[in-house]
């Protein structure tokens, strides 16, 4: 008898042993351990020292002729009767190049949008993604975010990322007019000189 009850004691301690234990890695796969943010060291994403690219090109903004490299696609109602075209939104996919002429050997593509955002001057909202074709950042791309005052000598803008060669990027575009005349017509050529700063 003493055998059998010892049997028993066995067999319960053991079923109770095996049911806690399914119990457990239930909870445990179903409630998993999630996180909503954590800090990392720069060197787990292969990170390695930040550097400073200063990157010169010419953007050449068409706007007449057969091949044009921009589309306004808004106006608001009053856009036209505006001095400085407010409201209006404009998608551009302007080319870069080495050189101010438009034979020169390209180097990327300026891709996004430029908006009239001032009643008072002509200013534009530039949101604009600078994708490299050329050498080693070749399929890099540059974000700008900023405000572009066409007729100031040196506009400054930020950038607020990047992405290729360009992660975690910042830093700063300097804007200056080469080859623009709105009496002569409404193209421009303008020089760029980026400082960034990136990994």
């Amino acid at each position: 008898m003493a055998k059998a009850v010892a049997n028993l004691t066995t067999i319960f301690l053991t079923s109770s042993a095996i049911f806690f234990s399914i119990l457990v890695m239930h909870a445990n796969a179903t409630e998993k351990s999630y996180s909503f943010s954590r800090t990392l060291p720069p060197q787990s994403l292969g990170l390695k020292r930040e550097k400073l690219t200063h990157l010169h090109f010419f953007f050449h903004d068409v706007t007449t002729g057969t091949n044009t490299t921009n589309a306004v696609v808004a106006m608001a109602q009053s856009t036209n009767a505006s001095a400085t075209v407010f409201g209006e939104v404009v998608m551009v996919d302007d080319p870069l190049t080495v050189g101010p002429e438009k034979s020169s050997k390209p180097v990327g593509r300026a891709q996004g949008i430029y908006a009239s955002a001032s009643k008072s001057e002509i200013s534009f909202l530039m949101v604009l993604n600078l994708v490299f074709s050329e050498g080693e950042y070749n399929g890099s791309t540059i974000s700008i975010l900023g405000r572009n005052s066409i007729f100031t000598p040196l506009r400054e803008m930020p950038i607020v990322g990047g992405s290729g060669k360009f992660k975690f990027a910042r830093g700063y575009a300097h804007a200056s007019n080469y080859d623009f005349n709105v009496t002569k017509s409404l193209n421009a050529v303008v020089e760029y000189d980026v400082y960034v700063l990136h990994y």
